[in-house]
């Protein structure tokens, strides 16, 4: 039964690359039927060859650890501020009035929107990206991090206000690990948005190393086959970041598998 129950989790888990396998022959078969397809669907050769070449000249690894950087700096800055936000709504009536009409005003504008305004304040240098990937990151996290303080149950809070705890030993003590769940969400939606906000702002400010100045370059000399490395990277990377922050967060939540 052990060896059929193996084999039938072996089974679920290549059900996962039948889709990618799948599209990688449909984009063989039609990168072979001439030569204006060529071009759109560059051969998998061609895109081995591209991707053999940006790791032997070190370009790829250089211009995703840039990526890399600045998405962390801004998810740390993005986080902190959104800690420090969300929680000082879920804790004071007072400063969640005067604070929550702005912020959820603000949540509606799309970043992209911004980023005008934000290149003529600071110009189009690494602060702007850092900037707009910290705001990025930003609102999931006050979102959640509120949502979650507010949603603990007033049993807890009852209790510590039996103990006499102060507003500072209430948010440490009761609702930041209380609201731990909803944060941690908050956090991989934050590490997404930040993600893909970097990779948005070197497209468009196009100064600095980073993958989407690598993708810049390469559509100016049409290599298309650089382009598709550099977007499977992307895809790739992000799949890579999501799948250590959810173990994270298992690890964070570990608690929760033996209340």
């Amino acid at each position: 039964m052990s060896i059929i129950n193996q084999f039938s989790s072996r089974i679920t888990h290549l059900r996962g690359l039948l889709l990618p396998t799948t599209v990688a022959v449909m984009w063989e078969f039609m990168s072979r039927q001439g030569d204006a397809y060529t071009y759109i669907f560059v051969p998998l050769r061609q895109i081995g060859g591209g991707f053999v070449e940006l790791i032997q000249s070190g370009e790829l690894l250089i211009n995703l650890v840039a990526t890399l950087q600045t998405t962390v700096i801004g998810l740390l800055i993005g986080g902190f501020f959104g800690l420090m936000v969300g929680g000082l709504m879920a804790v004071s009536p007072f400063a969640n009035k005067l604070i929550g009409p702005l912020y959820h005003t603000l949540r509606q504008v799309p970043l992209l929107g911004l980023i005008p305004l934000i290149a003529l304040w600071f110009g189009n240098d690494l602060f702007s990206k850092i900037l707009i990937v910290s705001l990025a990151a930003f609102y999931p996290i006050v979102l959640n991090t509120f949502e979650g303080m507010r949603g603990i149950e007033r049993k807890y809070v009852e209790v510590a206000s039996v103990l006499k705890f102060n507003r500072l030993q209430l948010l440490v003590h009761v609702l930041l690990p209380a609201a731990t769940p909803s944060i941690m969400t908050g956090f991989m939606h934050a590490l997404a948005f930040a993600w893909v906000s970097t990779v948005g702002s070197e497209l468009l400010f196009s100064t600095g190393p980073g993958v989407g100045g690598l993708m810049l370059m390469a559509q100016e000399s049409s290599r298309m086959d650089i382009v598709i490395v550099a977007v499977v990277s992307i895809g790739l990377t992000g799949l890579l970041m999501n799948a250590s922050l959810s173990h994270l967060r298992q690890y964070l939540l570990r608690w929760r598998s033996v209340r």
